[in-house]
């Protein structure tokens, strides 16, 4: 048999390199002949670098930049030189790994040091940045990022989302706009969300980030003070993917940029539908799959492109939240859940790799029969 194992990470436990590699040695415990192909992948969250590094080459530069409270953090870009193309992993400078659970604040969380990666890339002659998004820690619009820039009053855009509630003075967005000025930036995300209201940043993403319902709702407040005064017309803010990564998704619209598909833009780059070609079947996976896995995440990409091509396609994951007649619309042939196996999330999130190994393992008993 021949498996192409293309997992995204398991969020606090494996990254999708780690995954890729337990699910390869579970397998290969019940068929020791299978070919299985390894393809890490990332929806622009989470190992989006490494894994476009690892499909299409160019040069890793690392880079000490203003992290999500304030103090430096070491993060990397990628520079593709012969297409001048810089793809930059936000979580790497305002990730909310970054940030010690007693400590997470999307009220106070920066994305100053986006930006400061997106000024090295241009300043390395990107003319095209490639901004993934996901696992952030911030809820400020983008407001750091676009300070890093150049935008002002710097200090007031530069400490959070709660502090734009009253930013003092008049706002200036040119300079930031004149430091991006002929490059094309895009915002790799896979979420739909615009940046306010029931279903903008703060109501959808700031409770995983620290915030309670009273801070949700004065984060989103925070934010449409600050949207009224760059943007009237209202025409960005409503975009979809506007809230991507507390709102750096609007920042970035706000300078020009576009929204683009980080799944579809990861697949194309590995190849994934050449891949499939000849195989027997496909295993994706992440920690949790739920309802937001079928708007466009990862796992669903592998899917519809699997179905495609006619290539059966298993789903692992943490935690699985979706039914079965869900699943097979996507294109998903069965799931499989490490809680299930391990008895309890503790257990589970604990000893993943071991779960995840005995897991392939026993899917392997079936299929290779």
């Amino acid at each position: 048999m021949r498996i192409v194992i293309a997992p995204d990470k398991f969020a606090g436990t494996l990254s999708a390199v780690e995954a890729a590699q337990a699910v390869a040695d579970g397998w290969h415990r019940t068929d020791p002949s299978a070919t299985t192909e390894l393809l890490p992948l990332s929806d622009g969250g989470p190992g989006f670098v490494e894994v476009l590094h690892a499909a299409l080459g160019g040069k890793v530069h690392e880079a000490q930049v203003t992290g999500p409270l304030g103090a430096p953090v070491t993060a990397e870009y990628l520079l593709d030189a012969e297409t001048a193309t810089a793809y930059v992993e936000s979580a790497q400078a305002c990730g909310l790994h970054l940030v010690p659970s007693a400590d997470r604040d999307p009220g106070r969380t920066t994305s100053h040091g986006v930006g400061e990666l997106i000024a090295r890339a241009v300043g390395a002659g990107a003319r095209t940045v490639v901004v993934g998004l996901g696992g952030s820690s911030t809820n400020d619009a983008g407001a750091g990022m676009l300070a890093a820039l150049g935008a002002g009053p710097a200090d007031a855009l530069s400490h959070g989302g709660g502090p734009l509630a009253d930013t003092p003075g008049t706002l200036d967005l040119e300079p930031a706009r004149r430091a991006v000025e002929g490059v094309r930036l895009i915002a790799a995300t896979d979420v739909d969300n615009p940046l306010l209201g029931i279903h903008g940043a703060s109501a959808v993403f700031g409770p995983q980030k620290g915030a309670d319902p009273d801070q949700v709702q004065r984060l989103d407040a925070a934010l449409t003070a600050f949207a009224d005064r760059v943007d009237p017309t209202g025409e960005t803010r409503a975009t979809p993917g506007a809230g991507g990564a507390g709102g750096l998704g609007f920042g970035l619209l706000l300078l020009g940029g576009t929204v683009e598909s980080g799944v579809r833009r990861v697949l194309e780059a590995v190849r994934l539908a050449d891949r499939l070609t000849g195989a027997d079947l496909v295993i994706t996976g992440e920690g949790s799959f739920d309802s937001q896995s079928l708007r466009g995440k990862l796992p669903h990409g592998v899917a519809s492109l699997a179905s495609e091509h006619g290539v059966p396609c298993v789903v692992t994951a943490g935690v699985v939240k979706v039914g079965r007649a869900e699943a097979a619309a996507a294109g998903i042939t069965e799931t499989h859940a490490l809680v299930d196996s391990a008895g309890s999330v503790e257990a589970a999130m604990s000893r993943s790799a071991e779960e995840l190994r005995s897991m392939a393992a026993a899917v392997a008993r079936r299929w290779s029969r």
